[in-house]
């Protein structure tokens, strides 16, 4: 494993910020002195982001107030009718972001399975017509499971230019579970499909604005003490239209291995994470599952800006698996950002959680399904 993290070591550096909205094709910068992707962070007054699907619905979980941040729950709102929300393996988010009388929304990942997330955006009554942008963070099943359905079944309803943004072709490959067996870990997502839905894919390694108030971190250099813990196999090229073309990446660093479509540990190079720059009081950073690790997501969303605060830490961390030491680790770096508010979901992990109780009480926000968080400029 370490002669493949460092044979992808074009990862500790940044790459040339190109222009185009759509596929970012600029070569990576390998020298010891690159110069650092910048981008303009567009400043927004307000965030707020809603959990539709989480892996856990509690009913007595309770809003709260704290500076610059409301919390706010969903009970059982339609329980006369039998329903409720549902939760399972899994995110999706709903955001919506305001700047000035200027309001965008967005979809970030899509869940597990399409049922639970119509059941959900309808009781949270999510008016998919207003969404200006889809996102999602990286190609897992357990983010991407539920968007063909939805699209599916609400395309009519939507955007004519509708953009579907990823961190690169990574989110097309096919993936397996790590058992023994490599179990195919759901289809890839078929992009003829997308297109067949009018669904524009915006794929770039690199950050980029998305509709004039967010914007991505593009590839996390992996630069601190984290790696990829592990999860799950990749397999690089295309079969019958379904996968991901290796030379669609910015630098080709595949060994021959790789590119006879052998399944090799997943290293989610085109993994992303959602920001936001918040008035005053800093970035707001969505890492949605955060493979490639929260300080090294957290260290590319400050130098992209140039902004040292980091106001909020908002989404999966993936330290699940993450033995007690490297754990304790983590908490030592996290603890060293000027965060306010830390809000762990999905594969953050009970061990985080109960660690994070004990070292950062005051920044932890719980989370589940159908919780809805407000962080105000």
């Amino acid at each position: 494993m370490d002669a493949f993290l460092n044979r992808r070591g074009f990862l500790r550096h940044s790459a040339a910020f190109g222009g185009s909205i759509f596929v970012c094709r600029t070569a990576l910068d390998r020298s010891a002195n690159a110069t650092p992707v910048r981008i303009e962070a567009p400043v927004v007054d307000e965030v707020t982001v809603r959990e539709i699907t989480d892996g856990s619905h509690d009913i007595f979980l309770r809003g709260e107030k704290r500076p610059g941040l409301t919390v706010t729950r969903t009970g059982t709102p339609e329980a006369a009718q039998g329903k409720t929300l549902e939760s399972e393996w899994g995110l999706a988010l709903h955001i919506e972001s305001r700047k000035g009388q200027e309001t965008r929304r967005y979809l970030l990942d899509f869940g597990f399975s399409p049922d639970v997330y119509a059941n959900n955006l309808e009781i949270l009554k999510i008016d998919v017509s207003q969404v200006d942008a889809l996102i999602i963070s990286h190609g897992h099943f357990d983010h991407v499971g539920g968007l063909m359905g939805f699209l599916e079944a609400q395309r009519p309803r939507m955007r004519d230019d509708l953009r579907l943004y990823t961190g690169g072709e990574d989110d097309f490959c096919r993936r397996f579970l790590a058992d023994g067996n490599l179990t195919p870990f759901g289809p890839p997502f078929d992009r003829r499909r997308l297109r067949a839905l009018n669904v524009e894919p915006v794929l770039s390694e690199a950050p980029i604005v998305i509709e004039g108030q967010a914007f991505t971190t593009g590839a996390v250099p992996r630069v601190s003490l984290e790696h990829v813990l592990p999860n799950t196999f990749v397999a690089y090229g295309v079969k019958d239209g379904l996968g991901c073309d290796a030379n669609a990446y910015q630098s080709h660093h595949f060994t021959p291995e790789e590119l006879t479509g052998k399944p090799v540990p997943d290293q989610h190079w085109h993994e992303h994470a959602t920001c936001f720059r918040l008035g005053d009081r800093g970035l707001v950073v969505i890492t949605s599952c955060g493979h490639a690790g929260i300080i090294n997501t957290l260290r590319r969303a400050q130098e992209i800006t140039g902004i040292d605060k980091i106001y909020a830490l908002v989404g999966g961390f993936h330290l699940a698996p993450a033995p007690d030491d490297y754990l304790r680790q983590v908490m030592a770096e996290l603890k060293t950002f000027d965060l306010e508010h830390v809000l762990p979901m999905h594969c953050s992990g009970e061990n985080f959680l109960a660690l994070a109780k004990q070292e950062i009480p005051e920044m932890l926000v719980l989370c589940g399904t159908g919780s809805s968080f407000t962080f105000t400029a």
